[in-house]
């Protein structure tokens, strides 16, 4: 995992869930996620990109 997608993961977790998975269920639980609490959406996209 690179920096940018590190540092991505944490600031914006459903942009860099998108850019390495494209549009797809992965990045609309991210937005989901990320809308509801911000912890589960940096949890979710260090899972998804891991």
């Amino acid at each position: 995992m690179s920096l940018t997608t590190v540092i991505l993961n944490i600031l914006l977790p459903p942009l860099a869930v998108f850019l390495n998975h494209g549009f797809g269920s992965a990045f609309l639980i991210s937005i989901l996620l990320t809308a509801l609490a911000w912890l589960p959406g940096i949890i979710h996209a260090f899972i998804v990109n891991g």
